[in-house]
């Protein structure tokens, strides 16, 4: 089985099935050891063929369907081309290859001879032999205009006639354009002209199908005046089509009744049947609108109602069939609609909306397979040189070609792309293509999806049939793989760049090879892409990359990535102003950029952080080192960002232990915490922690800071004198429930005990210099959110003493208490100083907030009085009670009332209620029979989306706020920071908070109201 005077055996071949050498030798091409003499020139072919035991097995079928199998045999020894096409196709082309079986007289077709010296064929030859295969006249008037040629073929015969020599057409087609693969010396057919010449075999088959249809449809010509036309869309009109791929049309009659209905419809049909699936569902209205509209029908349409994707559609639409006159005023009519579309008021969020809907159509399995809708895939590139035309081509009449590629060139001529990244974009885009084409040819069936990595024998017939070989370091699997993720990569990247670089080029100097744009072009770009005010934004890049630095060099580096990542936050601009702000403050720090850099994910985090919120840029100036905490974690380790509460709390409490006064030690509390804020909102932001831990961190922080300041206070007092007193510091409200937010204030008790020795009136007085000392440091003016140390839930509120000592409080609670005090008592929690006087404190107050016999009638009444009064008195004025946090229906009062309720009835009887938090009461109530799963779950959804939202106003915001916005960029920042998808409709979070208060309202008004 081996030559050996060439060492050609069939295993290195590529012949390795066990019936090939028997094959071989029968067809007389083997012999002995080696190839037969005179076939050494097949056997190579054959050898380059993509599948060689596929192309051999073909090869023996066309044997024994071939009448002149001795021709072809004597052909292949000497025709070169011949031999190239046949044995390509063969093996690329299952589908191919048994037409060509069915056929076998086509083989003519892959042989060198006159007609091979022709051009090659264009779309009147292609017409013309499609309209002879149904008998129609070449010649003859279009079908579909007055007086038009028509079919003598009808019915199953005309269809059958038109695909027979439609695949005649395709088969010469594709062996053309898979010569050089079988045959390196043959020429290489570029990609874009197989996929033009598929377009125009598209069109001939249009006008064959249409030329049937007439002749069914009116067959005594009773409708000579009738008009139609057919205008190819997608790639079909942009002369850029694949070998499987649905033809999109448009029909225009005149007039548009139900015989021209019948006549697109039947067209439809033959096509159908005969060629490829012919989609008519680009016209207005989609499948809900008429099939055929008159020209006014179509304009008056476009002009009132039509989307800015369907002029998107309309820049590809061309003429293709039917009625040329009538097809070329349509094409003449639209071109200025499409070319203004950019105007439009929704045009940037239709052009971000169609940006989401093509992501949204892949598969999660299929993401890293997808050439044509993945990341990177061919749909990155079309729709990044449709905006850039859409934008541009109003001005420039040179970027209105219908080709990707035609219109990537233009972009580049005129100076709106860098010649070098049209030129590598081009490159990326014909190399996803060609995959695209091999992997349609096989079967030829349509598909986008390359082959499984772990499939070899699939991606080594694909790297074959795109002429690919082994690079020496790689196997030819290896160097399809490594092409492919290659390509992809250059195409994102090259999608970001080519939006924003040339951006840059109109405020800053670029290289002299860079795209060119003027500042109001830079402008036009800039709103086209999602900013409210593009001069400012123009500005905030001026100042970003002007003059030489290195800083500047960086960002004009940086800036294509991060303007694409802002593009797609709820508010760029504000996003840009932010980043700049950054920029500058952190202008003398030296890794900054170089993280940004470096760290892709720092960058990515970054934008949408700062496209979102206006908290973290305002603490990230003054917290830089938390940048770093963006980074990506390594293999096996947890996310900076979600690091333990109680890590941080530890180490608050130790370095502020090292400092010298109350003074310092405050200001570094505040340091820590102002860098604990911005980790967790960071976290909470990106989705990487639940609202409960949330608001478990900050709370944690808020602790700490108030046992260092306390501790600090009490060290500086300590040197005066002995210490009379021993204090401790007791949590209420939200901070006593371990549930504050980003923007709460510290409800705490003062509570002291004198020492022995010392009198009642000396530790108060003590402890009243402590507390105040505290909430003075505490609360001094700074940048930082606020921190306000708030005692008002004292006994007497601000009119009591601020510091009281536990047997006053005690003797308080006994005589004087009424039920909201003890109501308020339920989330009373020991969080600084001295821990067994807070446990003391506890102890005392217990039976007063678990009363052993629950509540009166007269308690519960009163409670639900105050409740409404408080909801009457305490909504802002103007406020939307369905959406406020705070005071609205179902929102955090109604729960955490309610949890209060059943804590007062109940908690004497059953422990397990006694607990600070709310989430812990409704599922120890739910446990406990007091409340059913249902209801639970209900309350639970409620006060978790209310609390969601309210931190989300603070962050978006950057200050406290109960109401949710209305409407606007703030609203749809609030849902993205809630997860909803950026630029969504932010009206579906409104509807999904509206509607889970309300079911918690519903559950409120039977249990706490007894309604």
């Amino acid at each position: 089985m081996t030559d050996r005077r060439t060492g050609a055996s069939l295993a290195r071949l590529g012949l390795t099935e066990a019936w090939a050498e028997a094959t071989l030798e029968q067809l007389g091409w083997w012999s002995g050891d080696g190839p037969a003499e005179g076939a050494e020139p097949i056997m190579w072919a054959l050898a380059r063929s993509p599948d060689p035991d596929l192309a051999l097995r073909s090869v023996e079928r066309l044997a024994q369907a071939a009448k002149d199998w001795k021709d072809i045999d004597a052909a292949l020894r000497t025709d070169i081309g011949l031999r190239g096409r046949l044995f390509a196709l063969l093996g690329a082309s299952t589908a191919l290859g048994d037409h060509l079986i069915a056929n076998p007289e086509q083989w003519q077709q892959l042989a060198d001879g006159p007609e091979r010296d022709n051009p090659p064929p264009d779309l009147a030859r292609r017409t013309a032999n499609l309209l002879r295969a149904v008998g129609a006249d070449p010649d003859a008037p279009p079908a579909g205009s007055p007086g038009g040629g028509r079919a003598t073929l009808t019915g199953p015969g005309a269809v059958t006639a038109l695909r027979t020599a439609y695949r005649n057409e395709l088969l010469g087609l594709a062996a053309a354009d898979l010569a050089a693969v079988g045959e390196p010396s043959l020429p290489v057919m570029e990609l874009d002209d197989v996929a033009a010449q598929l377009a125009d075999l598209a069109s001939a088959a249009l006008r064959a199908a249409l030329a049937v249809a007439v002749a069914e449809v009116d067959p005594a010509g009773e409708e000579a005046d009738l008009r139609l036309a057919v205008i190819a869309m997608g790639k079909t009109g942009g002369h850029e089509l694949n070998y499987v791929s649905d033809v999109d049309v448009i029909f225009v009659a005149e007039p548009a009744d139900q015989t021209a209905t019948k006549l697109a419809s039947r067209m439809m049909r033959i096509a159908g049947e005969a060629c490829f699936e012919v989609d008519a569902n680009l016209r207005p209205e989609g499948r809900q609108g008429a099939l055929v509209r008159t020209l006014d029908g179509h304009l008056s349409y476009y002009k009132r109602w039509a989307k800015t994707w369907e002029f998107q559609a309309l820049l590809k639409a061309r003429p293709a069939a039917g009625d040329p006159e009538l097809g070329q005023a349509y094409a003449d009519a639209v071109a200025p609609l499409v070319w203004n579309a950019a105007d439009r008021d929704d045009f940037v969020a239709d052009v971000q909306a169609m940006r989401r809907r093509v992501e949204d159509h892949v598969r999660p399995d299929h993401a890293e397979r997808e050439l044509k809708l993945g990341r990177g895939g061919l749909r990155d590139v079309e729709f990044a040189v449709q905006l850039l035309q859409l934008v541009h081509g109003r001005t420039d009449e040179a970027l209105r070609s219908p080709s990707t590629l035609e219109a990537l060139a233009a972009l580049s001529q005129g100076g709106y792309v860098a010649r070098e990244d049209g030129a590598n974009l081009a490159a990326s885009y014909r190399f996803l293509r060609l995959l695209e084409h091999r992997l349609q040819l096989q079967r030829m069936r349509r598909t986008h999806l390359l082959p499984a990595e772990d499939d070899v024998d699939a991606l080594r017939w694909l790297a074959r049939a795109a002429r690919l070989r082994s690079d020496g370091r790689r196997d030819v699997v290896g160097v399809l793989l490594t092409e492919w993720a290659r390509n992809a990569r250059r195409v994102r990247r090259l999608h970001e760049k080519l939006f924003y670089r040339p951006l840059l080029t109109a405020v800053s100097r670029l290289p002299a090879d860079a795209a060119r744009l003027s500042e109001s072009e830079a402008a036009a770009r800039l709103g086209a892409l999602g900013w409210a005010s593009p001069e400012g934004a123009l500005n905030h890049l001026r100042a970003l990359t002007g003059g030489v630095s290195r800083a500047a060099a960086i960002q004009q580096t940086l800036l294509p990535v991060l303007l694409d990542e802002l593009a797609n936050s709820p508010d760029p601009d504000r996003g840009l102003l932010a980043y700049r702000r950054v920029s500058e403050a952190l202008a003398n720090t030296p890794w900054y950029l170089r993280l940004l850099r470096d760290e892709g994910a720092v960058a990515q985090r970054l934008m949408r952080l700062l496209g979102t919120s206006a908290l973290v840029p305002d603490l990230l100036v003054r917290a830089p080192e938390v940048l770093r905490l963006l980074a990506s974690p390594a293999a096996g380790q947890a996310d900076e960002l979600t690091r333990d509460p109680a890590d941080v709390a530890a180490s608050l409490r130790t370095t502020v232990a090292r400092q010298p006064d109350p003074k310092a030690a405050a200001a570094t509390a505040r340091s820590m915490r102002r860098h604990e804020l911005l980790r967790v909102a960071c976290a909470d932001l990106l989705g990487l922690l639940p609202v409960e831990r949330v608001c478990e961190a900050l709370s944690s922080v808020w602790v700490a800071v108030l046992q260092a300041t306390l501790e600090s206070a009490e060290k500086a007092l300590a040197g005066r004198g002995p210490v009379p007193a021993r204090i401790a510091v007791i949590g209420m409200g939200r901070l006593g429930g371990a549930e504050l937010g980003y923007g709460s204030d510290a409800d705490v008790l003062f509570v002291c005990e004198p020492v022995e020795g010392a009198s009642d009136t000396e530790a108060v007085k003590y402890a009243t210099t402590v507390a105040e000392m505290v909430r003075r440091q505490l609360g001094a003016p700074s940048p930082d959110p606020a921190l306000l140390v708030d005692s008002d839930l004292r006994p007497e509120g601000r009119s009591g003493a601020l510091v009281r000592t536990l047997s006053s409080y005690r003797e308080y609670y006994t005589r004087w208490s009424e039920v909201w005090e003890a109501q308020a008592l339920l989330r009373a929690r020991p969080v600084a100083g001295d821990a067994d006087l807070g446990r003391r404190f506890v102890e005392m107050i217990d039976p007063i907030r678990y009363p052993g016999d629950g509540l009166s009638s007269a308690a519960v009444t009163e409670i639900r009085r105050i409740k409404a009064r408080v909801d009457a008195e305490r909504l802002p004025r103007g406020a939307d009670r369905s959406t406020h946090t705070k005071l609205g229906h179902g929102g955090l009062a109604d729960v955490e009332w309610t949890v209060q309720l059943l804590q007062l009835q109940h908690a004497g009887d059953v422990p397990e209620l006694r607990t600070t938090s709310t989430l812990e009461g409704l599922r120890e109530a739910a446990e406990a029979g007091l409340l059913s799963a249902e209801d639970a779950a209900e309350l639970a959804a409620g006060w978790s989306m209310a609390t969601r939202a309210r931190n989300a106003v603070m962050l978006v915001k950057g200050k406290p706020g109960d109401q949710l916005p209305r409407s606007g960029r703030e609203l749809a920042a609030v849902a993205s920071a809630l997860g909803y998808p950026a630029g969504g409709d932010p009206g579906v979070f409104l509807d999904e908070y509206r509607r889970t208060t309300r079911r918690a309202r519903a559950v409120v008004e039977r249990v706490f109201y007894g309604w």
